[in-house]
């Protein structure tokens, strides 16, 4: 089965958060998913942010992201290019979905990962991710 993840899942895996505990029990089961080079930068502000936030020790941020390093080098995350065709996927997306969910680009340009990656399942803790996720037919459970 193919996994792909949006940012709010990967940024609970390594910071703990609400949905830290559901993202554990969910990497536990199925422990390869894809990311792209969009998570991981989204990965990279998040943690910065919850430093500038004070949320975050400088040391603590340094090692959220050495252990990210680390589980990609070791394949729990695989990772793989933004396909091109996701530009316009996210268009239709924001076309088709827009109106009724409220989709931001982001939003669409994940779920468009995830349909142009052919994903079986597609992990996210944000609503309208999910919402617009469900509303194409891709699989969102654990």
């Amino acid at each position: 089965m193919t996994f792909s993840a949006d940012s709010s899942f990967v940024v609970s895996y390594y910071i703990a958060d609400a949905h830290s505990a559901e993202t554990d029990r969910r990497m536990d089961q199925h422990p390869s998913v894809w990311i792209t080079p969009l998570n991981r930068s989204e990965l990279a502000h998040a943690i910065h942010q919850y430093l500038f936030r004070g949320l975050l020790t400088a040391t603590a941020a340094q090692l959220a992201w050495r252990d990210f390093e680390h589980d990609c080098a070791r394949g729990i995350w695989i990772q793989t290019v933004l396909p091109e065709s996701i530009w316009e996927t996210s268009i239709d997306l924001a076309r088709r979905h827009g109106p009724t969910i409220g989709i931001r680009t982001l939003d669409s340009l994940h779920v468009a990962c995830a349909l142009e990656l052919k994903a079986e399942r597609f992990w996210t803790f944000d609503a309208r991710q999910e919402r617009l996720a469900q509303a194409i037919g891709l699989d969102t459970g654990p």
